[in-house]
């Protein structure tokens, strides 16, 4: 096979990088708000079906998942880095023999993964503190879950081969397509009559479907594709595991960080309580999701920089991802502290004000963690990955010890705090000063045009909700919360791009989003 296999449109180098990240995050953004709404729908729904113990059972067995995820030993990532290193060189081979060498590994590790889980299932009474119903039922699930997952693992290939091609937006169709389906089965077999297994049994059933569509997407996008067992080799693996060794330490503190929680909480104060983390959690992972897409889109742009030395765009991406990416969080995140209690009494009910506190600080570490993650992702795709794993470690140590102890003195809240608290530190102290060192942007530029721009405008979220705060009465509905929250990101918005950008910035931005529109409007009139 050639080094370049081929001329065809998949080898060229956007000419338009912006358009490329406004697409993969807009279809993004789709995805999330479409779970976003069907996960405020099902929540509520899957809680009266099934009752709080089941529905803590179903996350305690979700988050046992999310252990084994480690077991992706970071490859998943390093593949999209290559594959978009590989792009940039036209190396066809280099991708070809790349993904089929983690193909094999992933197909060994999903079989490993598979019978651990198992081996979990049978002792599901041992590690929590649940009956011996619950542990069967759990164990069952368990199993369920774990296939979907096992077979996930090779599939990882062909994700991550659409991703180096910055081609987010087709992983995201399915995606979207997926969750609507997942959706509608789920209610199909709560309303039904049907319990927590064959719920289990009929959602993993679509999204082993949605497997074999990411594989066509794949072949589809960059068609000189060959993944053979053939084609894996030692050395692939050994280049590929220079960088994924560090990679896999970074995704195991993440899942250490924001994973793990259910399972401590299930093994020190039993399966009832995770429910009440679970309603707090749920917001969180959709707020995250919904304001971090670009930091993830980011990551292939990155390396496509630093393979081609290109410092000043580094810089740009440093300055302009943070300031973007807390202008996009912050507004959330506060409104969620903010109205915290009526959305929680307004979505599930009363029996769950347990929960509020719990959204209050998660909500904070979330905005500490998205303003940061430009600067992660930097740090990730230009060389610092070392640094950034070490720190992410040690931070995911020191919360899971925390939350332990505190699990077992402050009960939930303490869980929550665990989480904050070491995060608040390694962002702000160390993450965050030393992206600005690696790509030469000084710290008080960073903070002075990426930071404060994004968080002083917040003054006027604080203005609307105290201006809204009896609109609804005492006990506001979902829709009058929801205008609450569009109101104060509306104003924040309005403060932001009108006086805390500068005039050259504001000029900036608007040109881009016009010739981002032109583009969209030209093929539309041909």
């Amino acid at each position: 096979m050639s080094r370049d296999a081929g001329t065809g449109a998949h080898w060229s180098r956007t000419d338009r990088p912006l358009a490329t990240v406004a697409r993969n995050v807009a279809t993004r953004y789709v995805v999330i708000t479409a779970n976003l709404v069907m996960g405020l729908v099902l929540l509520p729904f899957n809680l009266a079906h099934l009752g709080p113990a089941a529905y803590g059972l179903w996350l305690m067995t979700a988050s046992v998942t999310a252990c084994f995820s480690v077991l992706d030993l970071g490859y998943g990532g390093a593949l999209v880095r290559y594959v978009a290193r590989y792009r940039a060189l036209g190396d066809a081979r280099g991708i070809n023999e790349t993904a089929s060498t983690l193909f094999v590994g992933y197909g060994i590790v999903g079989i490993v993964a598979y019978l651990a889980a198992c081996v979990v299932s049978a002792y599901m009474g041992w590690f929590f503190a649940i009956d011996a119903g619950q542990a069967a039922t759990g164990g069952a699930v368990l199993r369920i879950v774990a296939l979907q997952f096992a077979l996930s693992f090779p599939f990882q290939a062909y994700g991550a081969v659409i991703n180096g091609f910055q081609r987010y937006d087709a992983n995201n169709i399915v995606a979207l397509g997926s969750a609507i389906v997942v959706a509608i089965v789920n209610v199909a077999v709560l309303t039904a009559g049907y319990g927590l297994i064959p719920l289990v049994t009929a959602t993993t059933a679509v999204r082993l479907i949605a497997l074999g569509i990411y594989r066509r997407n794949a072949y589809v996008i960059f068609p000189p594709l060959r993944v053979r067992p053939s084609l894996a080799s030692w050395g692939r693996l050994r280049e590929v595991s220079g960088f994924s060794a560090y990679t896999f330490i970074i995704d195991a503190a993440n899942k250490m960080n924001f994973s793990i929680d259910p399972l401590v909480i299930g093994a020190v104060l039993g399966s009832a309580p995770v429910a009440l983390w679970g309603v707090a959690q749920r917001i969180i992972f959709s707020t995250q999701s919904l304001t971090n897409q670009l930091n993830t889109v980011l990551f292939p742009v990155v390396v496509d920089s630093e393979a081609h030395a290109n410092d000043g765009r580094l810089r740009r991406i440093l300055i302009e991802g943070t300031r973007f990416s807390l202008a996009t969080v912050l507004p959330i995140t506060i409104a969620l502290v903010i109205l915290a209690g009526p959305l929680i009494r307004a979505w599930v009910g009363p029996g769950f004000e347990a929960s509020v506190i719990l959204l209050q600080i998660l909500a904070t570490a979330t905005a500490i963690r998205v303003g940061n993650g430009t600067a992660t992702t930097v740090l990730k795709g230009s060389g610092r990955h070392r640094f950034l794993a070490l720190s992410n470690l040690t931070t995911a140590l020191v919360n899971v010890a925390l939350s332990i102890v505190l699990a077992r003195s402050m009960g939930l809240p303490g869980v929550a705090l665990a989480t904050l608290v070491p995060l608040a530190f390694t962002a702000t102290m160390l993450q965050f000063p030393t992206a600005c060192r690696w790509v030469g942007v000084p710290l008080r530029t960073a903070l002075s045009k990426a930071v404060w721009p994004s968080i002083w405008p917040t003054v006027a979220i604080m203005g609307v909700l105290f201006l809204t705060r009896g609109l609804g009465g005492a006990h506001p509905r979902l829709h009058v919360i929801a205008l609450q929250l569009v109101l104060s990101a509306l104003a924040y918005y309005a403060v932001f791009v009108l006086f805390a950008l500068g005039d050259d910035e504001r000029r900036g931005y608007l040109q881009k989003a016009r010739q981002l529109w032109n583009r969209r409007a030209a093929p539309a009139a041909a």
